[in-house]
């Protein structure tokens, strides 16, 4: 079965096509990017804002809660059911509004939390101190609340991606778009080897995003960004320099 899922995979003609890898690979990575996107822009301004106030933090943690206990699939289906899933939705396909809505309110809860989470793990004497520079609220929240939470946030974002991404591949079960129509087709007409090419492009993508989301991540770090540009600085200095430097850093 391994052999024939990678005898698919490397055969172009499998590639090509309104139906091929590629075009599923293309509607699978829109929806998921556009899903993402939607969810963003939905959550982080009331997340990050509840956050700045400090309340609401009953709200946001429930909402991760309950987005984490109803299943993806039964609200897909939910959806599909009625007019949403019977027409055509622009370059998502068939059933493609239905599909990302339901990928939509699947990756508010990890976004939603982070966000809340990381905006009120800030350090309150940052803040405050911050405030007794003459900082107003919206400029502490803009110039040093959100730069220090980033990280927590961008680490909301990135589970968002890698969890819509997988879960998106369940939208050939209502015959929506992406790569699980090559899945379904595979296994349910006994092409094993199909199938499992299918998940094999689905797992790698997977690994791809994480990666980026991980190095996106690394980046969104002020205080790492600022510790790695620092050691880069002393190592392209001279011995004698770079040492007088150490020792001045030590102090």
């Amino acid at each position: 079965m391994i052999g024939d899922a990678f005898g698919y995979l490397l055969d172009g003609a499998n590639w090509s096509g309104t139906g091929g890898m590629l075009a599923q690979l293309s509607q699978q990575l829109l929806l998921t990017v556009t899903a993402l996107g939607l969810a963003c822009v939905i959550g982080l301004p009331v997340a990050l804002w509840l956050g700045h106030l400090g309340r609401g933090g009953f709200l946001a943690v429930n909402v991760s809660n309950v987005g984490r206990a109803v299943p993806t699939y039964a609200v897909l289906v939910l959806l599909s059911v009625g007019p949403l899933g019977a027409e055509e939705f622009g370059p998502f396909g068939r059933a493609g509004l239905a599909t990302l809505i339901a990928l939509v309110l699947f990756a508010l809860p990890p976004i939603i939390t982070n966000a809340y989470v990381g905006i009120r793990e800030v350090d309150k004497d940052i803040v405050e101190a911050s405030m007794g520079m003459g900082m107003r609220g919206r400029e502490v929240f803009r110039r040093v609340e959100l730069p220090l939470a980033m990280p927590v946030i961008v680490t909301g974002v990135r589970l968002a991606l890698v969890q819509v991404w997988a879960t998106a591949t369940i939208a050939a079960l209502v015959a929506g778009p992406g790569l699980g129509n090559v899945i379904v087709a595979g296994f349910f007409n006994g092409n094993y080897g199909k199938g499992l090419a299918g998940a094999i492009v689905v797992a790698v993508m997977a690994l791809v995003l994480e990666g980026g989301a991980a190095l996106a991540e690394r980046w969104s770090d002020p205080v790492g960004r600022s510790k790695r540009s620092r050691k880069v600085t002393v190592s392209s200095q001279p011995d004698e320099v770079r040492e007088a430097t150490a020792d001045q850093l030590v102090r």
